[in-house]
């Protein structure tokens, strides 16, 4: 994978770039759609191509490796084959969902076990072992395994989890060295930044990480119940440390204003369920404003749902049709959603990129915080 910067902006550290991996670019800043399961939900790959034009997608190592398993993907020839996605693809080791499943997992130094929440059956992920699932399902970006600590954790956990963190890196870093990828073409391995809400930790993460010289980094544990402030200031700290010639990642993350604010923070890359998690519950992200498709107001207004939007759904539907189809519980209204959110999430990275090329990014961004806050 190589990454170059082309710009940044005269006001922030807000960046734009160009990732480049064997199954094709990725211009930077950039939105990527979560897949956990190989498949974004509700939205086909066509769709996701030509429509929302995402560039790269996400899958899930704790997902895949329960369902449908490594053997059969492996048969297929790699999750790209299986799910008929030709462009990239990130994987997420899996950590944020073992620390999901508190009740039904244990942490060790050899790694974490827990049982599966489809059948209740014991596995155990090793940082090695994850590096292997990855190998095995042909992401072009292998996250790390990582404890991802509650953002409400005290110094001391934070501190005990850290040591783990980076002793697991340690060991999946070897293991992605001494090993290749099943499929012909590259894979790359992203270290990932912990440490909680402590700015020694972030900081003592932030140098481990860079003197291992990935092809790319990765910002992790936020989101995850600390203040918006407190992850904006950990955010700030991290990426005085990453290389600038690196891209940068933001897990987790989340709502347009956290994505504006993160960008302007040299934020490359950031993911979250957000837009499709949320559209399948009726709450419709815009340019303007939130709109929450059930209020009664959107019954008889029959106005596209964003006459300037860019998907093709925007203006082929009008909002009293979508909240009859949310109502109704019509599985459209979950494929309308989807599609507009996550159109809405490119086109406002697409935006952010334009403006950090033109050199106004930062008037441009506070306007846009202000507008996409509003409650339609």
């Amino acid at each position: 994978m190589d990454f170059q910067l082309l710009h940044t902006d005269a006001n922030s550290n807000a960046r734009a770039g160009i990732i480049t991996t064997d199954h094709g670019q990725i211009e930077t800043p950039i939105f990527m759609p979560v897949g956990t399961l190989g498949s974004v939900k509700a939205v086909h790959a066509t769709e996701l191509k030509h429509d929302i034009k995402a560039q790269i997608i996400l899958g899930n190592t704790y997902h895949l490796y329960l369902r449908p398993g490594t053997d059969i993907i492996e048969k297929a020839g790699g999750l790209h084959k299986f799910n008929s996605w030709d462009k990239p693809i990130l994987t997420d080791s899996g950590g944020f969902q073992v620390f999901s499943l508190s009740s039904i997992r244990k942490l060790k130094e050899e790694g974490a076990y827990f049982r599966s929440h489809i059948d209740g059956s014991k596995h155990l992920f090793t940082p090695e072992g994850v590096v292997d699932i990855q190998r095995s399902i042909g992401s072009d970006i292998m996250m790390a395994l990582d404890e991802c600590p509650p953002g409400t954790s005290d110094y001391d956990y934070a501190k005990k989890s850290l040591g783990l963190t980076l002793r697991w890196l340690k060991r999946g870093w070897d293991r992605y060295n001494a090993t290749e990828g099943k499929y012909g073409y590259r894979q790359t391995f992203f270290p990932i930044v912990q440490g909680c809400v402590y700015p020694d930790l972030r900081i003592e993460s932030a140098k481990f990480v860079t003197d291992l010289g990935a092809d790319g980094n990765a910002i992790g544990g936020l989101a995850v119940g600390e203040p918006a402030e407190k992850m904006y200031e950990m955010i700030e700290i991290v990426n005085e440390i990453l290389p600038a010639d690196k891209p940068r990642y933001l897990m987790g993350v989340g709502t347009p204003v956290n994505i504006l604010e993160a960008i302007e923070r040299g934020v490359d890359m950031m993911d979250c369920v957000m837009p499709t998690r949320n559209g399948r519950n009726g709450m419709l992200f815009t340019r303007h404003g939130i709109m929450n498709m059930r209020n009664k107001k959107w019954a008889d207004d029959f106005s596209p749902l964003q006459d300037d939007g860019p998907s093709y759904v925007d203006t082929l539907y009008s909002k009293a049709y979508v909240r009859h189809l949310f109502i109704s519980q019509e599985l459209l209204a979950l494929q309308i959603a989807s599609i507009h959110n996550l159109a809405f999430y490119l086109w406002l990275v697409n935006e952010a990129r334009k403006h950090i090329i033109a050199g106004d990014f930062s008037s441009w961004k506070a306007e846009m915080v202000e507008n996409v806050s509003r409650r339609l």
